[in-house]
């Protein structure tokens, strides 16, 4: 058996039914699997996976071994793995995969380090986790890495943000910045699984409630979209004008974080920022607030600040720990701050997540035929990479769409034809 880390390989058969039930709405990746055999554009390549370990993971790990790559996958989230996932992809697809559902800090480390043990060529990212302990404590491995992609918003920014400060050591495809990925997985994948987690871990009526949701990017507008649509009276919180505007054209109230505590019963955040919701909005929310996040990281919420503030604590269900103050108010934070849609839940359908995983493979073969011309920066996802992806998803919708004729293109590429 390859080696792993992994909670309980006896998980593997139930992991390999639902892995094969979340292939049925991946029918874009699975074309690519198909050409990936056939074609091996992967062979001799090493690659390590830091991503949440889901079934639409597994398919996508499927697709690159498919493809001739050697691959090694840990968790980006200590809590989003699906343990049978795991199992499955050990047992059944002889693939190393390090994660196990509610690993702690140090364990969630050790296993970036095994799945970094290959030595790889390629890195893939949600997060950027892999990419700053590479950079922090495994210099060792940069001679080997040709390029890496990135899967999620708040890992583009920490990217972005080392290029910028020139200390980025390899190019990046930003995976999350393709149309076919935050037009679809940020907003209608965050937006139902958000729903989806808050909805198991509580039992709570949505319909009714006064529902914050802080940031109003992709994600947070695909939230809002979907609480809205179950009938709360949804309230967006915002730093930046334009999204506040774009917030309130689409017909939301808008207001300060600050304002929104007081009359709020469920509060989502989902900015990428740290400290959203602080100890200021503790000592003004209502008994039984309700507090989780759909951003990538734990920073989003002042845990530490509830913890000082709290006089108790019980963990009251699954994934719901309830802080009772001094002031016997009760205030209920969801999956310990973490990703509620995969903590409570199991992450974005996987119809969605079919073009979000698409790009990561199409992008690892763009990588492994232009690695030679990059520079050490963060690229976007070609053009044609992104329509592909598009016209494979509308195909099989069976969706048709027009083709423009010679004139039609003539005239859009032309600057003399006017009225």
């Amino acid at each position: 058996m390859v080696k792993h880390d992994i909670k309980d390989v006896k998980l593997a058969q139930k992991g390999k039914l639902r892995t094969e039930w979340a292939a049925q709405e991946m029918p874009v990746l699975k074309s690519i699997a198909e050409r990936f055999r056939k074609e091996k554009p992967l062979k001799g390549f090493r690659l390590s996976a830091c991503l949440h370990v889901t079934t639409e993971t597994a398919n996508l790990m499927e697709t690159l071994k498919s493809g001739g790559a050697e691959v090694a996958l840990c968790a980006s989230n200590p809590l989003s793995t699906q343990d049978d996932v795991s199992a499955s992809l050990v047992q059944f697809s002889k693939i190393p995969v390090f994660a196990i559902k509610g690993e702690d800090h140090k364990t969630y480390y050790k296993h970036i380090n095994d799945a970094l043990s290959i030595k790889p060529h390629m890195t893939m990212d949600d997060g950027a986790d892999l990419v700053s302990t590479i950079h922090k404590s495994r210099k060792d491995l940069l001679g080997n890495i040709l390029g890496g992609t990135e899967e999620t918003t708040t890992g583009v920014i920490r990217l972005r943000a080392m290029a910028e400060k020139g200390v980025l050591r390899y190019p990046i495809i930003a995976v999350n910045d393709a149309f076919t990925k935050y037009l679809f997985d940020n907003r209608y994948g965050t937006g139902q699984s958000t729903i989806d987690g808050i909805m198991r871990a509580t039992n709570r009526l949505i319909a009714g409630a006064v529902f914050i949701v802080s940031g109003y990017g992709w994600c947070g507008k695909g939230i809002a979209m979907r609480a809205k649509g179950l009938g709360a009276k949804v309230i967006v919180t915002e730093s930046n004008p334009l999204r506040a505007l774009e917030a309130t054209m689409d017909g939301f109230d808008v207001m300060p974080i600050r304002d929104a505590s007081r009359i709020g019963e469920i509060f989502v955040t989902a900015t990428g920022d740290v400290n959203v919701i602080s100890k200021d909005c503790f000592t003004i929310m209502k008994d039984g607030a309700i507090l989780c996040n759909s951003g990538h990281f734990n920073v989003e919420i002042s845990i530490d600040a509830l913890k000082k503030m709290s006089k108790k604590r019980r963990v009251i269900r699954e994934f719901v720990e309830e802080f009772t103050l001094r002031n016997k108010r009760k205030i209920y934070l969801l999956g310990e701050g973490r990703l509620i849609n995969l903590a409570a839940a199991e992450g974005h359908p996987s119809a969605v997540m079919d073009m979000s995983f698409a790009n990561q493979a199409l992008c690892a073969e763009f990588i492994v035929k232009n690695y030679k011309t990059f520079e050490k920066k963060v690229y976007s996802v070609p053009g044609e990479i992104d329509r592909k992806i598009a016209y494979l998803k509308l195909r099989a919708m069976g969706i048709k769409i027009d083709a423009l004729t010679e004139e039609q293109k003539n005239y859009l590429e032309s600057w003399e034809l006017g009225t």
